[in-house]
């Protein structure tokens, strides 16, 4: 009963458990946002080529933009910025919804989807800053990441199958009003939150606070080393996703409820292995970021290896404990290396490329199927996974990952680009109001 407690101590620090909620609720109804827009573009259209360029659109380009707009949003008070992005992106769902009981124009899908994209990444950056800035100072950011992990887990695998259940059920409408509804309440429920962090900043153009951000994640050599690392995996890890059907269905010989039986293994074990994160989180980041990059990696070559659906299953949750553990790692890494003013800036960039990377992944697993099998790309992804934690195995002298204080907060102003100054960046907020 204590160790639960112990894991649960950041919701006792006012106001986490609000961003939690907003963060849980945010992957949820992305999810479910991602899949009806899917549904409702390939209905309208009965063509893959729309369908792609839908999740190029919503997907892809809004990594390019979102590390601008969370430098120039990070500089106004949180209490007023994250419920707006969310009240946008409720004001944006609704009017999909309407889309998909009237006249359907792509173009107009299309724009909407990009935006939505760009304030769903934008408001994740803000939340992560604003986590770190409340849970730092007590020392709980591993335990509150794990729980925001667990949220993302559940989310994850909950989402789809919430959004396939409204969709079979109601339409696809429905679905994305269900959507703009939850967004509001995401907005209701910060708006009216106490204690987010304040900002304190020296005021600065946002293009001259992204260049600052850009510096600092290129010049810092763990910053860069995790980013540029994870850039890659993302790519490895990602490769096999638009040919696992293929794969399910060529290479198995499995049925269509198969490939969801091999899907769903993969998603229960990123819920197992964000549960052993928070037995694990005080371990050494720089251990848990390689050994869940392994896990990984030999479960995909694991999977290239499968001749039977039960063995492909066990690997891909090996593979999903890994997932559920790596990708929080290497966040929690990069939060206690970064002051505080670049807190949000350097997360939008990892979560950026968290949106941009699977692209690259996609055209790269396709090839390699186009040239081989299914199997093919699961063993380059395998040995290419394990090539990248012998790597950081390698370079571990280089990339100390050691940090027991938060990192000291400071900021740039915009007199100076090149000094920094001692003062504090972002902290709780007093506000009691």
């Amino acid at each position: 009963m204590v160790l639960v407690r112990g894991r649960l101590a950041p919701l006792a620090v006012r106001p986490f458990g609000r961003l939690l909620s907003s963060y849980t609720l945010n992957e949820l109804g992305d999810s479910v946002g991602l899949v009806a827009l899917a549904v409702l573009v390939y209905d309208r259209t009965d063509a893959v080529a729309p369908t792609t360029a839908f999740f190029v659109v919503a997907k892809f380009l809004p990594a390019l933009l979102a590390p601008l707009l969370t430098a120039r949003i990070d500089q106004t008070s949180l209490r007023r910025s994250l419920p707006a992005l969310y009240a946008l992106e409720a004001l944006v769902f609704a009017t999909l919804a309407l889309i998909a009981d009237g006249d359907f124009v792509l173009a107009l899908v299309l724009i909407l989807g990009f935006l939505d994209g760009t304030l769903a990444l934008t408001g994740r950056a803000l939340t992560r800053g604003a986590v770190a800035a409340v849970l730092q100072p007590a020392d709980q950011l591993k335990e509150g990441n794990a729980l925001m992990n667990l949220g993302f887990a559940f989310s994850s695998v909950g989402g789809a199958a919430l959004a396939g259940l409204l969709i079979a059920q109601f339409g696809v409408s429905t679905a994305l009003v269900v959507d703009a509804v939850s967004f509001a309440a995401i907005a209701v429920l910060l708006a009216t939150a106490r204690g987010l962090p304040a900002v304190h900043v020296g005021r600065a153009p946002f293009l001259q606070r992204f260049r600052d951000g850009l510096r600092f994640a290129r010049t810092n050599t763990l910053v860069r080393l995790l980013l540029l690392g994870e850039a890659v995996a993302l790519i490895l890890f990602t490769l096999v996703v638009p040919i696992e059907v293929i794969y399910a269905k060529e290479s198995l010989g499995t049925t269509s409820a198969g490939f969801g039986i091999l899907v769903a293994s993969w998603g229960a074990g990123i819920v197992v292995g964000s549960m052993v994160y928070l037995l694990v989180k005080r371990r050494s980041p720089l251990l848990l970021i390689l050994v869940s990059t392994a896990m990984i990696g030999a479960a995909y070559l694991g999977m290239a290896a499968s001749q039977t659906l039960l063995l492909a299953c066990l690997a891909s949750i090996v593979g999903g404990a890994g997932n559920g553990i790596q990708w929080i790692s290497v966040v929690t890494a990069i939060q206690e290396a970064t002051p505080a003013d670049y807190q949000m800036r350097v997360v939008g960039f990892l979560e950026s490329l968290g949106a941009a990377m699977p692209g690259v992944g996609f055209l790269l697993g396709g090839a390699l199927v186009a040239l081989g099998s299914p199997r093919t790309a699961f063993l380059f992804a395998g040995i290419g996974v394990l090539a990248l934690a012998a790597a950081g195995l390698l370079l571990r002298s280089k990339i100390d990952v050691r940090v027991s204080q938060p990192t000291p907060s400071f900021t740039t102003t915009a007199a100076s680009t090149d000094s920094i100054a001692r003062t504090p960046a972002l902290e709780p907020s007093r506000d009691v109001s």
